[in-house]
């Protein structure tokens, strides 16, 4: 566990280093907020992208998932950076789009996953939770089977909650918002 722990810690230090903005924006749920957590600034370097991979995979382990996934964009470096890792050889990573190809297999989930596959759903930041639990809707429609939820940033406010209601199976964070930027001005408490 010493060695997860010591991927968490990285994680988390490259979030706060390279993810964490500071100032007014406009949030994907259309609320606005004082700060954003832009994870890929983070998991799309060396040292985030392996720590997330360490931790998606053993995640997955635990949950016995045969594959990670998740909306498009935000699931696609999680799930690649899963299947990076020795703990992750035996997974397939998967997304789901936002719109179906007009062409080709015309699928909502893209990715070497078949009907009956046991999935673990990512995401990297939640704060409503709209795109992971459209996605789950998606991911459902296809024949997966959800045996948890998994992001790397919960906002706390309440789409944990969403998603863990929609997927029907445990969701987890790997921090929240009060560890990342506990001195943020709208926090409550």
């Amino acid at each position: 566990m010493a060695q997860h722990e010591a991927a968490r810690s990285t994680l988390i230090a490259e979030l706060r280093e390279h993810a964490l903005v500071i100032g007014e924006v406009t949030l994907s749920s259309g609320q606005r907020a004082s700060y954003y957590v832009d994870a890929r600034r983070a998991l799309l370097r060396p040292a985030g992208f392996l720590a997330a991979g360490e931790l998606i995979a053993a995640a997955a382990a635990k949950a016995g998932a045969d594959a990670v996934g998740g909306p498009v964009m935000a699931a696609i470096p999680l799930a690649c950076a899963a299947i990076a890792v020795p703990e992750g050889e035996r997974l397939a990573g998967f997304f789901v789009r936002k719109e179906r190809k007009e062409h080709g297999l015309q699928r909502w989930v893209e990715g070497p996953v078949e009907r009956g596959a046991r999935c673990l759903v990512v995401e990297d930041t939640v704060t409503t939770g709209g795109s992971t639990v459209a996605a789950i809707e998606r991911i459902r429609s296809e024949g997966l089977e959800i045996v948890g939820a998994w992001c790397v940033v919960d906002r706390l406010a309440g789409g944990g909650r969403a998603i863990a209601d929609a997927a029907g199976a445990p969701f987890e964070a790997l921090v929240t918002i009060d560890e990342l930027y506990p001195e943020r001005p709208d926090r409550e408490g």
